[in-house]
This record gives structure tokens, C-alpha cells and sequence, in this order.
């Protein structure tokens, strides 16, 4: 099973840490994992170099264990709104998709929020 854990400060989705493997699928063949994986680096992506965002991520390819926190996605921590608001949005995004996901492989999945 993975744990997605997504961290929120006053509201504001700020990050998510992944843990685990699905287990839907032999391991190389889990199309649950690799779309996770997917989406995951994709929003890592975007907000690192699409947008510019003070991201601090780590990823251990042993455990395949990801950790992304976005400070510009935290009123305050970012100048430009504008990228405080789409970084905000893109890790919101996730949440609601890993939730709509969640409804149909429960077994596989497992979503909670840390409000700090």
C-alpha cells in the first residue's frame, strides 16, 4: 500500500510525502505506481522549473519514498501571488485526484492531511 500524507498550514496545501509501493502489480508492471509516479513528478516539475518555486524535495530510490514541501505554495513565504496561487492550486490538484483514485483502489491507497 502507499501513504500519501499531503501537508496543510492554515489551509494551504504546502506539500505531500509518498510512501511505499502500491502492490497492485508486480513491481515494473504496477501501472497504480507508475502513474503515481507520474503525476508525482510532474507536479515536482512543474513547480521547480515551470514556476520557480523554493522547493525542497527528496526522493530514496531504495524505498522509493518522496517528500515534497513547496514554501511559495504558503501566503507569506512568496512575493508573486500570482506563483504562491498556482503553487497552492497544483498540490490541491493532487490531493483531490489521489482522493477520486482512493474511492476505487482503497486497498492500495491510503490519503491524510497534516494540518501544521
Amino acid at each position: 500500500m502507499t501513504k500519501l500524507i499531503f501537508f496543510r498550514k492554515n489551509g494551504a496545501f504546502w506539500g505531500f510525502k509518498e510512501t511505499g509501493h502500491t502492490g497492485f502489480g508486480e513491481e515494473g508492471d504496477d501501472v497504480l505506481c507508475a502513474a503515481l509516479s507520474a503525476m508525482t513528478m510532474l507536479i515536482l516539475n512543474t513547480l521547480e522549473v515551470a514556476y520557480e518555486c523554493s522547493v525542497d524535495y527528496t526522493i530514496d530510490e531504495k524505498t522509493t519514498d518522496i517528500t515534497v514541501k513547496c514554501l511559495s505554495a504558503l501566503p507569506g513565504h512568496e512575493k508573486d501571488e500570482k506563483k504562491q496561487f498556482a503553487a497552492e492550486g497544483l498540490i490541491r490538484g493532487y490531493f483531490y485526484q489521489i482522493n477520486d483514485l482512493t474511492e476505487e483502489y482503497f486497498d492500495y491507497l491510503d490519503v491524510d492531511v497534516i494540518e501544521e
